[in-house]
């Protein structure tokens, strides 16, 4: 387990982008905490640490975005905020996108524990608390390398 508190949306997305940089295809990035935590300046982090350098947006309305570059993984942004059942799930598409050959990053992780558990790939559970001007309590679980940017 690693433990960290940033300070601002461009530390916690400094401390993201070190765990991006060790982040290989098939990798879950599960991400929890309330409206205004980090998740999405955490992404950020994760998919410029890949190199990936597109926009990092919150999918909220979309449900998910996509993040690509020539010679880089892929990432896949979901926003689980508004499913509330395995139902609900499987009409996000979640199932059929490439893990194997990308890192899924989700927001809201809390709200598809039943999906989480099924999960048979490596799963970095990532809490985020604090929201506002307040400072960013960051705890990441998960394999210990993959999650430590000092390894």
């Amino acid at each position: 387990m690693l433990q960290i508190t940033t300070h601002t949306p461009a530390e916690t997305a400094r401390f993201a982008a070190g765990i991006g940089r060790r982040l290989r295809p098939g990798t879950v990035v599960a991400c929890f905490g309330g409206m205004g935590a980090g998740k999405t300046a955490f992404t950020r982090g994760l998919c410029e640490g890949i190199g990936l350098p597109d926009l990092v947006s919150s999918p909220t309305f979309a449900l998910v975005n996509e993040y690509h570059a020539a010679g880089r993984m892929s990432v896949y942004h979901f926003d689980m905020y508004r499913v509330t059942s395995p139902d609900a799930l499987e009409t996000t598409g979640f199932w059929d996108y490439p893990l194997e050959d990308a890192v899924f990053v989700i927001e809201w992780a809390e709200n598809i524990p039943e999906a989480l558990a099924a999960l048979s790939c490596p799963v970095l559970r990532v809490t985020i608390t604090g929201n506002g001007d307040l400072p960013r309590g960051i705890t990441v679980e998960g394999d210990e390398c993959l999650a430590d940017p000092c390894c």
